[in-house]
Protein backbone atom coordinates (compact mmCIF):
# COMPACT_ATOMS: atom_id res chain seq x y z
CA UNK A 1 0.00 0.00 0.00
CA UNK A 2 2.87 2.38 0.79
CA UNK A 3 4.30 2.17 -2.72
CA UNK A 4 0.90 2.92 -4.25
CA UNK A 5 0.63 6.03 -2.09
CA UNK A 6 4.11 7.08 -3.23
CA UNK A 7 3.04 6.65 -6.87
CA UNK A 8 -0.03 8.80 -6.24
CA UNK A 9 2.01 11.54 -4.53
CA UNK A 10 4.69 11.63 -7.21
CA UNK A 11 2.21 11.74 -10.08
CA UNK A 12 0.18 14.37 -8.25
CA UNK A 13 3.10 16.78 -7.96
CA UNK A 14 4.17 16.16 -11.54
CA UNK A 15 0.72 16.99 -12.93
CA UNK A 16 0.23 19.85 -10.46
CA UNK A 17 3.50 21.39 -11.64
CA UNK A 18 2.38 21.04 -15.26
CA UNK A 19 -0.87 22.86 -14.52
CA UNK A 20 0.85 25.55 -12.46
CA UNK A 21 3.49 26.31 -15.08
CA UNK A 22 1.42 25.94 -18.26
CA UNK A 23 -1.91 27.51 -17.35
CA UNK A 24 -1.83 31.32 -17.43
CA UNK A 25 -0.13 33.02 -15.77
CA UNK A 26 2.43 30.29 -16.30
CA UNK A 27 6.18 30.02 -16.47
CA UNK A 28 6.51 30.41 -20.23
CA UNK A 29 9.66 28.91 -21.67
CA UNK A 30 10.78 27.88 -18.18
CA UNK A 31 7.86 25.46 -17.78
CA UNK A 32 9.72 22.39 -19.14
CA UNK A 33 12.55 22.98 -16.66
CA UNK A 34 10.14 23.08 -13.74
CA UNK A 35 8.27 20.00 -14.98
CA UNK A 36 11.46 17.99 -15.49
CA UNK A 37 12.76 19.10 -12.11
CA UNK A 38 9.53 18.11 -10.35
CA UNK A 39 9.76 14.63 -11.84
CA UNK A 40 13.41 14.27 -10.82
CA UNK A 41 12.63 15.45 -7.29
CA UNK A 42 9.73 13.03 -6.88
CA UNK A 43 11.85 10.16 -8.22
CA UNK A 44 14.62 10.89 -5.73
CA UNK A 45 12.01 11.16 -2.96
CA UNK A 46 10.04 8.02 -3.74
CA UNK A 47 12.17 5.86 -5.98
CA UNK A 48 13.44 3.73 -3.11
CA UNK A 49 9.86 2.86 -2.14
CA UNK A 50 7.96 2.36 -5.42
CA UNK A 51 10.58 2.66 -8.13
CA UNK A 52 9.36 6.18 -8.92
CA UNK A 53 7.36 5.39 -12.06
CA UNK A 54 4.66 8.09 -11.87
CA UNK A 55 3.70 7.06 -15.40
CA UNK A 56 1.60 4.10 -16.62
CA UNK A 57 3.81 3.76 -19.71
CA UNK A 58 6.91 3.45 -17.51
CA UNK A 59 5.15 0.89 -15.32
CA UNK A 60 4.34 -1.11 -18.45
CA UNK A 61 7.95 -0.90 -19.62
CA UNK A 62 9.35 -1.94 -16.24
CA UNK A 63 6.85 -4.83 -16.10
CA UNK A 64 7.88 -6.07 -19.54
CA UNK A 65 11.49 -5.69 -18.40
CA UNK A 66 10.66 -8.01 -15.50
CA UNK A 67 11.26 -5.56 -12.67
CA UNK A 68 7.64 -4.89 -11.67
CA UNK A 69 5.40 -7.66 -10.26
CA UNK A 70 2.29 -8.31 -12.34
CA UNK A 71 0.12 -7.70 -9.30
CA UNK A 72 1.43 -4.15 -9.00
CA UNK A 73 0.69 -3.00 -12.55
CA UNK A 74 -3.03 -2.23 -12.18
CA UNK A 75 -2.71 -0.70 -8.67
CA UNK A 76 0.16 1.49 -9.93
CA UNK A 77 -1.98 2.67 -12.85
CA UNK A 78 -4.91 3.42 -10.55
CA UNK A 79 -2.68 5.35 -8.14
CA UNK A 80 -1.07 7.32 -10.97
CA UNK A 81 -4.37 8.24 -12.57
CA UNK A 82 -5.82 9.18 -9.18
CA UNK A 83 -2.85 11.46 -8.49
CA UNK A 84 -3.29 13.13 -11.87
CA UNK A 85 -7.03 13.60 -11.37
CA UNK A 86 -6.54 15.06 -7.88
CA UNK A 87 -3.94 17.52 -9.18
CA UNK A 88 -6.26 18.61 -11.99
CA UNK A 89 -9.13 19.09 -9.55
CA UNK A 90 -7.08 21.17 -7.11
CA UNK A 91 -5.76 23.30 -9.96
CA UNK A 92 -9.20 24.89 -10.15
CA UNK A 93 -8.40 26.64 -6.86
CA UNK A 94 -5.21 28.15 -8.27
CA UNK A 95 -5.81 28.86 -11.94
CA UNK A 96 -8.64 29.85 -14.24
CA UNK A 97 -9.39 26.92 -16.53
CA UNK A 98 -9.54 27.58 -20.28
CA UNK A 99 -13.06 28.33 -21.48
CA UNK A 100 -12.83 25.75 -24.24
CA UNK A 101 -11.26 22.31 -23.97
CA UNK A 102 -8.08 22.17 -26.01
CA UNK A 103 -7.89 25.94 -26.43
CA UNK A 104 -4.32 26.03 -25.13
CA UNK A 105 -3.02 23.95 -28.03
CA UNK A 106 -4.31 21.87 -30.90
CA UNK A 107 -2.61 18.81 -32.32
CA UNK A 108 -2.06 17.27 -35.70
CA UNK A 109 -2.84 13.61 -34.99
CA UNK A 110 -0.04 12.04 -37.04
CA UNK A 111 2.65 14.43 -35.82
CA UNK A 112 1.44 14.28 -32.21
CA UNK A 113 1.32 10.48 -32.24
CA UNK A 114 4.87 10.23 -33.54
CA UNK A 115 6.15 12.86 -31.10
CA UNK A 116 4.51 11.13 -28.13
CA UNK A 117 5.72 7.70 -29.22
CA UNK A 118 9.32 8.81 -29.75
CA UNK A 119 9.78 10.65 -26.48
CA UNK A 120 7.87 8.11 -24.40
CA UNK A 121 10.23 5.55 -25.91
CA UNK A 122 13.15 7.79 -24.93
CA UNK A 123 11.80 8.25 -21.41
CA UNK A 124 11.21 4.54 -20.82
CA UNK A 125 14.56 3.71 -22.42
CA UNK A 126 16.34 6.06 -20.01
CA UNK A 127 14.39 4.70 -17.03
CA UNK A 128 15.28 1.10 -17.86
CA UNK A 129 18.95 1.83 -18.51
CA UNK A 130 19.56 4.09 -15.53
CA UNK A 131 17.24 2.66 -12.88
CA UNK A 132 16.99 -1.07 -13.63
CA UNK A 133 20.17 -2.14 -15.46
CA UNK A 134 22.90 -4.08 -13.67
CA UNK A 135 25.53 -1.85 -15.24
CA UNK A 136 24.12 1.26 -13.55
CA UNK A 137 22.97 -0.34 -10.29
CA UNK A 138 23.30 1.86 -7.23
CA UNK A 139 23.88 5.07 -9.19
CA UNK A 140 22.83 8.45 -7.85
CA UNK A 141 21.96 10.15 -11.13
CA UNK A 142 18.94 8.26 -12.43
CA UNK A 143 16.42 10.83 -11.20
CA UNK A 144 18.22 13.65 -12.99
CA UNK A 145 18.54 11.61 -16.18
CA UNK A 146 14.83 10.81 -16.21
CA UNK A 147 13.76 14.36 -15.36
CA UNK A 148 16.09 15.77 -18.01
CA UNK A 149 14.57 13.47 -20.62
CA UNK A 150 11.14 14.95 -19.96
CA UNK A 151 12.58 18.47 -20.14
CA UNK A 152 14.25 17.74 -23.47
CA UNK A 153 11.08 16.17 -24.84
CA UNK A 154 8.92 19.09 -23.71
CA UNK A 155 11.21 21.59 -25.44
CA UNK A 156 11.58 19.43 -28.55
CA UNK A 157 7.96 18.49 -29.26
CA UNK A 158 5.85 20.28 -26.66
CA UNK A 159 4.54 22.55 -29.39
CA UNK A 160 3.56 19.53 -31.48
CA UNK A 161 1.78 17.29 -28.99
CA UNK A 162 1.78 19.10 -25.66
CA UNK A 163 4.60 16.89 -24.40
CA UNK A 164 2.77 14.45 -22.14
CA UNK A 165 4.81 11.23 -22.63
CA UNK A 166 2.62 9.83 -19.87
CA UNK A 167 -1.02 8.57 -19.94
CA UNK A 168 -1.64 9.95 -16.44
CA UNK A 169 -0.41 13.37 -17.55
CA UNK A 170 -2.64 13.08 -20.62
CA UNK A 171 -5.65 12.55 -18.38
CA UNK A 172 -4.55 15.44 -16.17
CA UNK A 173 -4.16 17.93 -19.02
CA UNK A 174 -7.51 16.81 -20.43
CA UNK A 175 -9.20 17.47 -17.09
CA UNK A 176 -7.52 20.89 -17.00
CA UNK A 177 -8.80 21.58 -20.55
CA UNK A 178 -5.28 22.01 -21.85
CA UNK A 179 -6.06 19.27 -24.35
CA UNK A 180 -9.34 18.14 -25.87
CA UNK A 181 -10.69 14.78 -24.73
CA UNK A 182 -10.85 13.76 -28.38
CA UNK A 183 -7.04 13.77 -28.37
CA UNK A 184 -6.74 11.44 -25.38
CA UNK A 185 -6.51 8.25 -27.44
CA UNK A 186 -3.44 9.64 -29.23
CA UNK A 187 -1.59 9.96 -25.93
CA UNK A 188 -2.76 6.66 -24.50
CA UNK A 189 -1.87 4.56 -27.53
CA UNK A 190 1.38 6.36 -28.39
CA UNK A 191 2.61 6.46 -24.79
CA UNK A 192 1.90 2.81 -24.00
CA UNK A 193 3.33 1.72 -27.35
CA UNK A 194 6.47 3.78 -26.75
CA UNK A 195 6.96 2.23 -23.33
CA UNK A 196 6.41 -1.30 -24.62
CA UNK A 197 8.79 -0.91 -27.57
CA UNK A 198 11.45 0.60 -25.29
CA UNK A 199 11.21 -2.41 -22.99
CA UNK A 200 11.46 -4.88 -25.86
CA UNK A 201 14.43 -2.99 -27.28
CA UNK A 202 16.09 -2.97 -23.87
CA UNK A 203 15.68 -6.72 -23.59
CA UNK A 204 17.11 -7.22 -27.09
CA UNK A 205 20.15 -5.06 -26.34
CA UNK A 206 20.80 -6.26 -22.80
CA UNK A 207 19.52 -9.82 -22.96
CA UNK A 208 18.59 -11.19 -19.58
CA UNK A 209 20.82 -8.55 -17.94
Amino acid sequence: MKKYLVELIGTFFLVFTIGSTVLAPGAGMMAPLAIGASLAIMIFAGGHVSGGHFNPAVTLAVWIRGKCPTGDVLPYWVAQLAGAALAAYLMHFFKVMPATAGSTFSVDVKAAFLAEFLFTFALAWVVLNTATAKGTAGNSFYGLAIGATVTVGAYAVGGVSGGAFNPAVAVGISLMKLSAWSNLWVFLVANLAGGAVAALTYKFVNGKD
